[in-house]
């Protein structure tokens, strides 16, 4: 998610100082550096947007709610669709009740939205242009993607010009712009019912895509590039996180292994609410999901290994 991508980019920052003052020995540079930080760094709970560009109001299309426990080096990111219904009177319902559109007013608003929805206290917000993602990916020199379908459409109205083929390959910032934004074909047909079609194909693409980026951008080869990297996150990015904080969790994440990141979606289904297309979330299970994501980043061996004699 972002928000890793953001933290393990400051990691990154440690690592090259690392190499450059320990000779390569990471762990020795990381033990120095810690000692400026020693707090204990607590779960966390983050909220991330990614705002669109290609149009004149300001609208979240990518909203995902992330957990991370520094202590078990667990990490969740739940995606929330954009158009998920979160208002009062479905009889009243308008366009400004999908929870997209609550960023327009206030980040606050979106803020107190996804509380409700999911039950969970959010300690911070990031707000990033989704263009950041793309300029990073290009300046790591790509990044490599089993792309899970064939992607063909157009949209001249919006320069949208989408031609991916099937299969493993190196995305740059122009593929990657591709990837994250189909949602269908020009003759209709999207991602299969098995993998999510539509918006849902396009989230699970986008959690997916992130992951991968996660897990490529920190490399020896891409130290050099790390003040880059960290100026398009600055210039890309909003957020209430202090400094401290950042580099704080930084800390922890440089060790964090993406194949402990738990990556789901709410649960519940596309449907008319007052003659306008909406996603309704199902409340029980959405609640249900999400003590699930909190047991799973704050379960230990130890307590793994009680629950699973019982």
């Amino acid at each position: 998610m972002l928000i890793i991508i953001v933290l393990v980019v400051l990691a990154g920052t440690i690592y090259g100082i690392a190499l450059a003052k320990y000779d390569g020995n990471v762990k020795s540079a990381l033990l120095s550096f810690v000692s400026n930080f020693t707090e204990e760094v607590e779960t966390r709970y983050v909220l991330v947007l990614g705002v669109s560009e290609d149009i004149s109001a300001e609208l979240t299309d990518t909203i995902i709610l992330g957990g991370y426990n520094p202590m078990t080096q667990k990490a969740f990111m739940v995606s929330i669709p954009r158009d998920t219904f979160v208002g009062d009177s479905k009889t009243r319902a308008t366009a400004f009740d999908k929870i997209n559109a609550k960023y327009q007013k206030d980040v606050n608003q979106t803020i107190e939205a996804v509380e409700k929805l999911t039950n969970i206290e959010i300690d911070n917000y990031i707000v990033v242009k989704n263009s950041m993602l793309i300029e990073i990916v290009d300046l790591i020199g790509g990044v490599q993607f089993d792309v899970p379908i064939d992607m063909k459409y157009d949209d001249p109205t919006q320069d949208l010009h989408i031609n991916l083929k099937k299969g493993l390959q190196t995305i740059d910032g122009d593929k990657a712009e591709q990837l994250l934004r189909f949602r269908h074909n020009n003759n209709g047909t999207s991602y299969p019912a098995s993998y999510g079609d539509n918006d849902f194909g396009r989230m699970r693409t986008t959690r997916e895509f992130m992951k991968a980026t996660v897990k490529q951008t920190i490399t020896v080869k891409n130290i050099p590039k790390i003040k880059d990297i960290i100026n398009t996150v600055s210039d890309n990015l909003v957020t209430d996180l202090s400094k401290e904080d950042m580099i704080a969790y930084a800390v922890k994440l440089a060790e964090f292994n993406t194949d402990n990141l738990k990556s789901e979606v709410i649960p519940g289904e596309s449907k008319m609410i007052n003659r306008i297309s909406f996603f309704e979330a199902y409340e029980n299970q959405t609640l249900d999901l999400l003590e699930e994501c909190q047991n799973y980043i704050n379960e230990t061996e130890e307590t793994k290994s009680t629950n699973e004699t019982k």
